[in-house]
């Protein structure tokens, strides 16, 4: 005679060898999930900071080729900095006295580009890398910067630290009122 064995099936619910299983891939999955959206939000947190940079640095590039632009002679510079004397000018309001403008750079000052009208010295832009003034005549030659009736600005601006700019602006100003007499 033959002995049969029955096996009783549990058909109430999941084993303990079945649950643990598929947590294990679900938590692979909830895993792969969470570093793509991390990695997603990261990118474009950093794209925000790089876009503000750009913007910033485009906006103080743009101040100071105005600026500098209105200047009827460089009266002072060098490569990190540049002074400009600007003529006495009319507006709706009245009119604007005759004044100095400086711009200077100072990579010991955290890397912030400053402007200085008259006494007062304020922040136009900072995580600056470099910024480069080069002086030229009307012809083109390279001149000191007394002499000079264009201003070559070079600005590198570096958001993440990095040792490269990530950011590169180049701008040439013509001085709008050079050689003009009693201004």
């Amino acid at each position: 005679m033959k002995k049969v064995i029955k096996i009783k099936i549990n058909s109430k619910g999941f084993s303990l060898i079945e649950i643990m299983v598929a947590l294990g891939i679900l938590s692979l999955i909830i895993i792969g999930l969470v570093t793509f959206f991390s990695g997603g939000t990261r990118a474009w947190v950093t794209g925000q900071y790089q876009l503000e940079a750009q913007r910033n640095a485009r906006l103080a590039m743009d101040r100071m080729a105005r600026e500098i632009r209105e200047g009827k002679e460089v009266k002072s510079g060098s490569n990190v900095a540049v002074t400009v004397s600007i003529p006495e000018f009319k507006t709706d309001t009245g009119t604007i006295p005759s004044y100095e403008l400086t711009y200077s750079f100072s990579d010991s000052d955290n890397t912030i580009v400053r402007r200085k009208n008259l006494t007062t010295p304020n922040l136009l832009i900072d995580n600056v890398q470099s910024l480069t003034f080069t002086y030229f005549d009307n012809s083109g030659n390279l001149v000191v910067p007394e002499s000079a009736s264009k201003v070559h600005i070079l600005l590198e601006v570096d958001v993440d630290k990095d040792d490269a700019p990530d950011i590169t602006l180049n701008a040439d100003v013509n001085l709008r009122n050079f050689g003009l007499e009693g201004l």
